[in-house]
């Protein structure tokens, strides 16, 4: 079923505006009497049967709302060195449908791109990116995509637990690490291309992170985030 979110609270009846009408009338040809999920981005959703349809506006009648299935109880934020052009786009998407609760571009020493005064439309695009991923593996939110932070400012005390993926860390698995884990938010930190300097390591541990060995292999920038957020939801949630 097509899945739209609104801005305001599921009541009996709501009106569709904007840029869903022209998706849902002349895009996906839907009509009177058929049947869509419409989510309030806060976790709730529920059926909607259409109404009417005009140029400017769809109404629909709604069922009772239900918590939607499709959002993890914990709540992960990564925590991204900001990668080459292109990369964070997949990054959001992916993390976004294995359930990523926010995700935020992090400047790092190793850094080869470096953000501009125009930085603010990479976020709207990567916002709009989290969007869609959303409605198409049926989220309950659409996870916020933060504004760029420098990795000194990083405040960790909101978390219950902060990761910090470490291609020389020896001792401690992620495995490890969660296996002590019962509160709701985590924070995962994933260096750019080059990875993380030493100093900054002992930084984010110094500021009550953990560093984790992800395994033996060395994984991508861009592949490391969706590692570990996979691997910590299948701990944490199962």
């Amino acid at each position: 079923m097509h899945r739209f979110f609104i801005k305001e609270p599921i009541a009996d009846t709501v009106t569709l505006r904007g840029e869903d009408v022209k998706h849902i009338s002349r895009v996906l040809r839907l009509r009177d009497g058929d049947a869509i999920t419409l989510c309030d981005g806060r976790g709730s959703e529920c059926v909607a049967e259409i109404e009417s349809i005009t140029k400017d506006a769809i109404c629909c009648r709604c069922t009772a709302p239900i918590p939607c299935a499709g959002e993890p109880r914990t709540k992960v934020t990564i925590y991204q060195g900001l990668p080459k052009t292109g990369k964070m786009e997949t990054i959001v998407q992916k993390c976004v449908e294995l359930g990523v609760d926010r995700v935020v571009p992090m400047l790092t020493d190793r850094c080869v791109v470096q953000p501009k005064e125009s930085f603010q439309s990479r976020i709207e695009r990567w916002q709009r990116v989290s969007e869609e991923a959303a409605k198409q593996s049926q989220r309950g939110t659409i996870p916020i995509i933060e504004p760029l932070v420098a990795l000194k400012r990083v405040d960790l005390s909101q978390y219950d637990l902060a990761l910090v993926a470490y291609e020389n860390e020896q001792t401690v698995s992620l495995k490890e690490a969660l296996k002590a884990f019962s509160g709701t938010k985590i924070a995962l930190l994933i260096g750019p291309e080059g990875g993380f300097e030493q100093a900054e390591i002992e930084h984010l541990v110094g500021e009550g992170a953990q560093s984790v060995s992800l395994g033996t292999r060395i994984l991508r920038t861009e592949t490391a985030g969706m590692a570990m957020l996979a691997q910590v939801l299948y701990e944490v949630e199962t």
